[in-house]
C-alpha cells in the first residue's frame, strides 16, 4: 500500500474544507477530495454549505480552512492601483481569496481577517467570462495574472487551477499569463501549448526578511532554482523586488539576492523585474504589529502618499531604488527594470526615463511581456 504523501509544508495547517452545496460535485471539489484522501491528511472534515449562505465560520487557532465557492461576482478584474502614481495596469483573473503563507508585511491581513482560504469552484462560469472577453477581438492583447488576491500557486498541489487556467488558455494567443508566487509548484508546466504565453514569477526579497518576514515559503534558492528550470524549458520569468524593505544591512541583504539571480538566470531570460518600496494603509500597521511583533520596519519614517498608504520617505526610498538599479544595471538589466507605483518624478531621477518615455508603463509591459509582436491593448 502507498504511504500517504506529505502536503507542501504551506498547506499542512488545513484542518477543514467548507464546500458550497452547489460545488460539491463539480470537478474542481473532486480532485480536492482525491488528492487530500491521497495525503496525510485524509482525515480533514469536509462541511457542505447549504445555498445562501453569505460566510463560513472557522477558528480553530493557528490552523486553516479551505473554501470551495461557487463565487457569482467578476472574475476578471482591473488593477486596484490608485492614478496618483504609475500603475503596470495588468488585469487580474480573480481565482480566490486569501493566503496560507504567512509574510508580515502582506496587505491581505488587512482585507481577509479570518483564516478562511477561498478558491471559486465553479470553473465554468470562470471560463465562460474569460471566453467572452478574450474572444472578442483576437487582436486586442491582455497581460493577466492570478497574484493579486490570492498567491498563484499556493493551493496548486491541491486544486491544479493554475493548470487548468494554462490549458484554457492555450486557445487564446493574445493572452499573456503571469503565474506570481512565493512557493515553488511547477506542475503547471507541462499543460502549456506555447512557452511564450505563460511567465512564472516569483517574489524576491534580501534574504534576512526572507527569513524573518516570511513563513511557510520557499526560500529564495527555491525560487530561483525553479525560475531556471522554467527558463530552461523556454519560458521567460518575471521577477518582483515587492515590497523593498528599509531594514540595517539592506544593502548587503539587497546586493546578495540581487547577485544571486544571476547565478541561475540571464537577464535576457527576464521579461520585466518590479521594484517597489513597502508602503501601506493606515489600518494595516497595527495588524503587522499584533500579528508580527517582531517586525520593527513598521516603525521607519513614513509619510501619507497621494493614494493615503504609508510611504518611506523619499529620501530613503531613492536610496533604495538608485542602489538596486545600479546593481541591477551592473548585472545588464536595464529596460526590464519597472517601478510599482512611483510618480515620473522617482523615475526620472533614478532610472534617466519616465514611463512616457516608453509609451506609457502598460504598453511597454505589454510589449516586454509578448515580445515583438503587435497589437491592440484593451480599452
Amino acid at each position: 500500500m502507498t504511504d500517504p504523501a506529505q502536503l507542501p509544508p504551506h498547506l499542512r495547517r488545513i484542518a477543514q474544507v467548507f464546500v458550497d452545496e452547489s460545488m460539491a460535485d463539480s470537478p474542481l471539489a473532486r480532485r480536492v477530495r482525491k488528492r487530500l484522501a491521497a495525503s496525510t491528511h485524509a482525515q480533514v472534515p469536509w462541511t457542505v454549505v447549504p445555498a445562501g449562505t453569505d460566510r463560513v465560520l472557522f477558528d480553530q487557532g493557528d490552523a486553516q480552512a479551505l473554501y470551495l465557492k461557487d463565487y457569482k461576482g467578476k472574475f476578471l478584474r482591473f488593477c486596484p492601483g490608485t492614478r496618483a502614481y504609475h500603475c503596470c495596469a495588468y488585469r487580474i483573473i480573480h481565482i480566490g481569496e486569501n493566503c496560507p503563507m504567512a509574510c508580515s508585511y502582506c496587505i491581505l491581513q488587512a482585507y481577509f481577517q479570518d483564516r478562511v482560504l477561498k478558491i471559486w469552484a465553479n470553473q465554468d462560469d470562470l471560463f465562460t467570462q474569460l471566453a467572452d472577453a478574450f474572444g472578442a477581438d483576437r487582436t486586442t492583447r491582455f497581460r493577466v495574472g492570478t497574484g493579486e488576491f490570492t498567491d498563484s500557486l499556493a493551493l496548486e498541489h491541491l486544486t491544479g487551477y493554475s493548470r487548468d487556467l494554462v490549458s484554457f488558455l492555450n486557445d487564446h494567443e493574445n493572452v499573456v499569463l503571469e503565474l506570481k508566487s512565493k512557493v515553488v509548484d511547477l506542475s503547471w508546466m507541462d499543460a502549456a501549448k506555447r512557452t511564450d504565453r505563460v511567465l512564472p514569477a516569483w517574489s524576491l526579497n534580501a534574504p534576512f526578511i526572507n527569513e524573518h518576514e516570511e513563513f511557510h515559503v520557499s526560500t529564495l534558492t527555491q525560487r530561483l532554482k525553479a525560475a531556471r528550470i522554467c527558463a530552461q524549458a523556454g519560458f521567460r520569468v518575471c521577477l518582483h523586488f515587492d515590497p523593498i524593505i528599509h531594514f540595517p544591512g539592506w544593502r548587503e541583504g539587497y546586493a546578495r539576492t540581487i547577485d544571486m539571480i544571476f547565478d541561475y538566470l540571464t537577464p535576457s531570460q527576464i521579461a520585466y523585474m518590479s521594484l517597489g518600496s513597502f508602503r501601506c494603509m493606515p489600518q494595516l500597521t497595527p495588524i503587522i504589529a499584533d500579528n508580527f511583533p517582531q517586525a520593527t520596519y513598521i516603525y521607519n519614517e513614513f509619510v501619507p502618499g497621494l493614494d493615503g498608504k504609508a510611504r518611506l520617505l523619499r529620501p530613503l526610498r531613492l536610496e533604495q531604488f538608485a542602489f538596486m538599479v545600479n546593481r541591477l544595471r551592473g548585472h545588464g538589466m536595464n529596460r526590464q527594470l519597472y517601478f510599482c507605483m512611483e510618480s515620473s518624478e522617482v523615475w526620472q531621477q533614478v532610472l534617466g526615463y519616465t514611463p512616457k518615455d516608453l509609451g506609457g508603463l502598460a504598453n511597454h509591459l505589454m510589449t516586454r511581456a509578448f515580445g515583438a509582436q503587435r497589437g491592440k491593448e484593451p480599452a
